[in-house]
């Protein structure tokens, strides 16, 4: 099964340039914890409310801090024509949860979740209870659970 099939289409694309007060806010307008961050119709990185939280507001960074300064430019992604079961491993790999889809001219097409396999039928459902267990083995020490 294609991921191009199951993945979300309508995706939200931040710009490099774009202050992480507006990245947060259309966060909040999607009720997303990410955002692709795009230019010249490229994928050219990914910023998280983590990101935001961490590498900014805890920093003491300012609310017109540009994204590109602190999102992450090493992008995992994955293909519309890949299997579903590949994009599941690379999630279990990395311990992600979502990642942005290409099309093979390495244009953002979509995002796939864990959630998108899952409700791909028994093999998403198959791939997607792995990947989650292996995301959620605590990687160390935390105050939380």
């Amino acid at each position: 099964m294609k991921l191009g099939n199951f993945m979300s289409k309508e995706v939200r694309i931040a710009s490099p340039a774009q202050s992480i007060c507006e990245a947060a806010k259309m966060m909040k307008e999607i009720d997303a914890g990410f955002l692709p961050v795009g230019e010249n119709d490229r994928l050219v990185g990914m910023i998280t409310d983590r990101d935001i939280a961490v590498r900014a507001v805890a920093a003491g960074r300012s609310p017109d801090t540009p994204v590109r300064d602190i999102m992450s430019k090493e992008v995992l992604y994955c293909f519309e024509d890949e299997e579903i079961g590949a994009a599941a491993h690379k999630m279990s790999e990395m311990q992600i949860r979502r990642m942005p889809v290409l099309n093979r001219d390495k244009h953002l097409v979509g995002i796939i979740s864990l959630g998108d396999i899952a409700r791909a039928g028994t093999e998403g459902k198959s791939c997607c209870g792995a990947a989650l267990s292996d995301i959620s083995v605590h990687g160390g020490q935390h105050v939380q659970h």
